[in-house]
This record gives C-alpha cells, sequence and structure tokens, in this order.
C-alpha cells in the first residue's frame, strides 16, 4: 500500500502547475485528471521559461503529446533545447569516459555522480536528462595526480586548491577545471557533500560500486549510497531545480531495497534529507511511496523541510550563498543551517572556531606563521563579515 502526500501548492503559479502535470507519470495523471478539473489557460512563453529553468525539458519533450496539455507548438519549441542537450551529453559522456579511463591508468579509483552516467542509469538514454558538467569523485589522496591528469588533457582549475590550511578537506568537498577548449567543466569531488558532519568513506562507496552502461571504465556508488547521495545534494540545494526531484521520481519507480537503504540514512543523518525528497516527490510528481517507508520517514522533519523547499520551487530562485545575492542568499543560508541535525548544528558552530582556509585569502601570512591564525580567528573572521566575505 503506497502512501500520498498532500501539499499546499496553492501559492504556484498556473504554468508550474501544468508543468508538474506534464512530469507526472501516465498513471498518477490519469489519476489526478479525475480528480481535478482542466487546466485554465496559461501562458505559454512563461511555461517554456519553467521548463528551462527546472532543465526538464528532455522529460517534457519525450512524452510527445504532453498528454494533451501541451499545445504542438511548444513542444516544437523545447524541441530545440533537445537536440542541443542530446549533442552536449554525448560529449560529456565521451569524457566521462575518457577522463575515468585516464584517471584509472595512473591508478586512481573514480566514481561518476550524476551527469550521463546518472541519465543512462534512470533513463536508458542519456538524452532524457540534462547536465552542465561532469562530477566525480576520488580518495582525497589521489587529488594532486588527478590534478595533474586534467592540466594535461587541457584543463584548468577555475580556482587554485586551497592547501594553506587542512580544513579545506572537510569545509569545501569539490574543486572545479574547465577545459577551455571543449568548454567542458569537471568537479572532482573527494567528499559526497560540505560540512554535513560524518560520510561514507571512499573505501565504502568503492565496495559498492556498480558498473555504469556507458563504458567499462566508469563505475557509479551503489544504489543505496546513490539514492543518499541524491537526497542530499538535492537538499542542499533546496531542490530549486526539479530536474533533481524527477530523478527521485524516476529511482523510486525502478525499485529500491529500502532494508538496505534506511539503515544507511540513520547512520549519515540523513532520514530528513530522504523524507523531504519523498514528500516533494509524492507531493508535486505523486510518486508512489511505500506505506511503511512513509510512516518512517514522515516522523522526522521531512515534511517541514519539504515546505521550505516549496518557496524556491515556486520563486525560481538560482540559490546562492555568494553575499551579492542579497536576501536570496540570506535566506538560503537559514535554509542551510535549519537542514542541519542539532548534532551538525553543534558542530557547525565549533567549526566556526577554528581556522579556515578563507582566512589565508583575508589575511596571508607566511607557512611559519599560521599558528597566529587561531588567536586572530575572531578577528579575521570580523574583517571578512565587514568585507562581506563568506
Amino acid at each position: 500500500m503506497s502512501q500520498t502526500y498532500e501539499l499546499n501548492t496553492t501559492a504556484f503559479p498556473r504554468e508550474l502547475t501544468a508543468m508538474l502535470a506534464a512530469l507526472r507519470s501516465e498513471a498518477a495523471r490519469e489519476e489526478k485528471a479525475q480528480q481535478e478539473p482542466p487546466l485554465p489557460n496559461i501562458d505559454w512563453n512563461q511555461f517554456v521559461k519553467l521548463v528551462r529553468h527546472h532543465r526538464v525539458y528532455p522529460q517534457i519533450r519525450g512524452d510527445r503529446d504532453g498528454a494533451g496539455l501541451i499545445p504542438s507548438d511548444v513542444l516544437q519549441a523545447l524541441g530545440g533545447d533537445c537536440r542541443q542537450n542530446t549533442w552536449r551529453m554525448l560529449r560529456l559522456s565521451g569524457e566521462l569516459d575518457r577522463l575515468c579511463r585516464s584517471l584509472g591508468e595512473r591508478g586512481v579509483r573514480s566514481l561518476a555522480l550524476k551527469g550521463p552516467a546518472l541519465a543512462r542509469q534512470l533513463y536508458g538514454d542519456i538524452s532524457l536528462r540534462t547536465s552542465k558538467d561532469l562530477d566525480i569523485l576520488i580518495p582525497v589522496g589521489d587529488l594532486e595526480k588527478a590534478e595533474r591528469l586534467l592540466v594535461e588533457l587541457g584543463y584548468e582549475a577555475d580556482e587554485p586548491i586551497p592547501r594553506g590550511l587542512g580544513d579545506w578537506k572537510w569545509k569545501i568537498h569539490h574543486v572545479s577545471f574547465t577545459n577551455h577548449e571543449t568548454r567542458i567543466q569537471v568537479e572532482v569531488h573527494w567528499r559526497l557533500n560540505g560540512e554535513n558532519g560524518k560520510e561514507p568513506s571512499f573505501e565504502a562507496l568503492w565496495r559498492d560500486r556498480q558498473a555504469c552502461a556507458l563504458s567499462d571504465a566508469i563505475f557509479m556508488p551503489g544504489d543505496a549510497h546513490l539514492f543518499m547521495y541524491l537526497v542530499t545534494h538535492g537538499a542542499r540545494h533546496g531542490w530549486f531545480r526539479l530536474r533533481w526531484l524527477t530523478d527521485i521520481d524516476r529511482m523510486v519507480g525502478r525499485g529500491l531495497d529500502w532494508d538496505a537503504i534506511v539503515p544507511l540514512l540513520r547512520r549519515y543523518r540523513a532520514l530528513d534529507h530522504a523524507g523531504q525528497a519523498l514528500v516533494l516527490a509524492s507531493g508535486l510528481l505523486h510518486t508512489p511511496i511505500p506505506g511503511e517507508i512513509g510512516r518512517i520517514l514522515a516522523r522526522g522533519r521531512g515534511p517541514a523541510l519539504a515546505d521550505r523547499a516549496l518557496g524556491f520551487i515556486r520563486d525560481t530562485v538560482v540559490l546562492t550563498t555568494d553575499p551579492s545575492a542579497g536576501e536570496v542568499s540570506r535566506v538560503y543560508k537559514r535554509y542551510l543551517f535549519e537542514l542541519k541535525t542539532t548534532r551538525q548544528k553543534w558542530g557547525y558552530a565549533i567549526s566556526r572556531l577554528y581556522p579556515s582556509f578563507r582566512d589565508t585569502k583575508a589575511l596571508p601570512l607566511p607557512r611559519s606563521l599560521y599558528f597566529l591564525y587561531f588567536p586572530l580567528r575572531p578577528f579575521v573572521w570580523l574583517w571578512r563579515q565587514v568585507r562581506q566575505e563568506t
């Protein structure tokens, strides 16, 4: 027996409501159609803008008739986006194979996160999901090897890796490289998420790896770890792009071993993230949630966190912690703090007392004087706040 959740979407514009209806599975659309009157006239230009913001045009264009919801000229307008996406995903697939194969030849193990690997895994067709870059997870000890290899392959680091103080290993979780000739960006991860406390080790993720149908050189996290990563990643970004939620809908629809997933979520304190994801998927996409799983997850903060995310989905904002974003940055920072468990909040507060690699940018000191960052921490932190640095 599956469980469903009702969300208050009365503030959603009708164009967003129409887009959600088009994203639902055929069975879910038929069930909803029996409960609700036909959609009113909507602004189809605004509808297209929303589809592009949420990066879901492949899923909508893949349903050619749109279940009678979408006019043919609107589907044609989205067709150009889909063709461009197909070419991009083909290029990303080839580059992912080249990178993973090259890393393996250097003795660096890697796991593909999201991108064309996830598209092939969940949708069976790389053209049915969008991706702007490649995400690869490696052991942190192999970061220098990976960096040298990427430079050899024509990539440049978008920003220098902040190795001044050791906190960078857990305060950030990836660095970005761009090949300016191909315009492909690669994010090299050594953690799944940043500053969220305990995570599975790379060895645990590697033991649970699964092969990717794209290439014999590409591996992905196993389904349990992959699900945990997707819900924590989506939660960290406030689900402001519905593309991430369609991944959850697709993954749940394929069937999951909840007996393996629930203990994993408990161990790494991600039950609330999963609850948020499943409440949103059920309420917006009508993803069927097994009743027992729904009851386990509904006991936590999942429903409340789902309500918080509705505003991000409705307002079509790109969430950022950049202070120049003003109110968006302040609201997002408050949300990120609320997302943490009590233990994580205490850990976060204590970590603020430890010198940060960002302090070395605000007040550069010779390595021999790095010990001074400890007594100077309050003053450097205040100086950074005055300068609106984070």
